[in-house]
């Protein structure tokens, strides 16, 4: 069993890949989707469900909304990013007016 794998985000990944902000779709269908390499929408890592992710050379594309930049978020984001450079990913993330103004 890959324990990079939780079987139980299967269904909300999914979901995730059919409901994707128009901001992920952005990137997707303008960029990343014509890549000559492999990229994944909504991947399960362990326990997390990033929003993009290339396999070689093992790279998370994270899109924030405004709510990354609230309290809360930011423990919740440094611990999912700690945990994903802990595996060997090197972690991107953008904000949603990065994406809309570049």
């Amino acid at each position: 069993m890959n324990e990079l794998y939780n079987k139980k985000l299967k269904t909300n990944a999914r979901k995730l890949r059919k409901t994707m902000t128009k901001e992920e779709r952005h990137l997707w269908y303008d960029c990343l989707k014509h890549l000559p390499i492999t990229v994944h929408r909504q991947k399960i890592l362990g326990n997390y469900i990033v929003d993009f992710y290339i396999a070689h050379p093992k790279i998370v594309i994270e899109l924030d909304g405004s709510q990354h930049y609230e309290e809360p978020y930011h423990e919740k984001d440094r611990q999912r990013d700690d945990y994903l450079r802990n595996i060997g990913c090197k972690v991107l993330r953008y904000s949603n007016s990065d994406i809309n103004m570049n």
